[in-house]
């Protein structure tokens, strides 16, 4: 297991490797990919029962980052963690790879779920638990929403699923970063209070800093420990985390880094990691 001060490192790296990667493709979603990595790192190291050398393992931990367009978080993630050389990121949505701009289960090792629909991720997830526990298998599945996603209606049909079928092997994490690609989520559609709605359709539900490494350690190991019904962490963060001039910024939601901005937000990042490995 690794310190928080060991996956914050991770973390800082995952987002320097996720902007260069958009900026590189011109191309991508990066702001709720810089909000989701400080939770992608804590999972990958510190809670996923998984092994990159044994990848198809079927005992192992599943993993749906129901958001697909932040790919380029997750595949940092990936390649950080030994599922393919870090250096394929530069490939990433060119049309001759296999990094597709929505993560992709086919061609992308370490990739559990395909995703691009928003709202479909936590029935997959739901369906994975439940397979789990008819074949009485150990492993354990996690899905990533965004906050906007959670709009979406099949979000709380699989919500109603998985508290009907006791799934206290799923965990559910939304990215409450309070923006879509329109603006506020209060005022595209306002899903407030999620504890609230979560409770009433039948789930445990943590509220945490998504940014705060040793909160997020402490909230996952917890999770593990309820029984009876499935887990919902809710994950406050800020979008575009990491960069001054993205953070909080609707803007980039969807939209690649000039050269210009992309030293600049570089910049920042690499003060930040250097900070940390001091």
């Amino acid at each position: 297991m690794k310190s928080s001060k060991e996956t914050m490192i991770l973390a800082a790296r995952a987002r320097m490797l996720a902007l260069d990667a958009v900026h590189e493709a011109q191309s991508g979603h990066v702001g709720g990919s810089l909000s989701a990595l400080d939770i992608l790192t804590v999972l990958y190291w510190n809670v996923l029962n998984i092994d990159p050398a044994d990848g198809k393992n079927p005992d192992r931990d599943r993993f749906v980052m129901s958001k697909g367009h932040c790919s380029p978080a997750l595949y940092a993630a990936l390649a950080l963690r030994g599922y393919f050389d870090p250096e394929e990121l530069k490939h990433f949505r060119n049309v001759n790879h296999h990094l597709s701009g929505h993560v992709e289960m086919r061609y992308v090792p370490g990739v559990d779920m395909s995703a691009g629909s928003l709202g479909q991720g936590l029935s997959a997830g739901a369906g994975m638990a439940l397979t789990a526990k008819i074949d009485r298998r150990p492993y354990r599945t996690f899905v990533m929403m965004g906050d906007g996603e959670v709009a979406e209606g099949q979000i709380w049909e699989a919500a109603m699923c998985a508290a009907h079928y006791k799934l206290d092997n799923l965990v559910g994490i939304v990215d409450v970063n309070g923006l879509q690609i329109d603006g506020a989520t209060c005022d595209v559609m306002n899903s407030a209070p999620l504890d609230e709605k979560f409770r009433a359709f039948g789930w445990h539900v943590l509220s945490v800093n998504g940014h705060d490494h040793a909160a997020l350690n402490a909230a996952f190991r917890f999770a593990e420990t309820l029984k009876g019904k499935p887990v919902m962490l809710l994950c406050e963060t800020v979008k575009g985390k990491g960069v001054s001039f993205m953070e909080n910024v609707a803007g980039w939601h969807g939209k690649a880094p000039n050269d210009e901005q992309f030293e600049r937000a570089m910049r920042e990042l690499q003060t930040q990691l250097n900070g940390l490995e001091a």
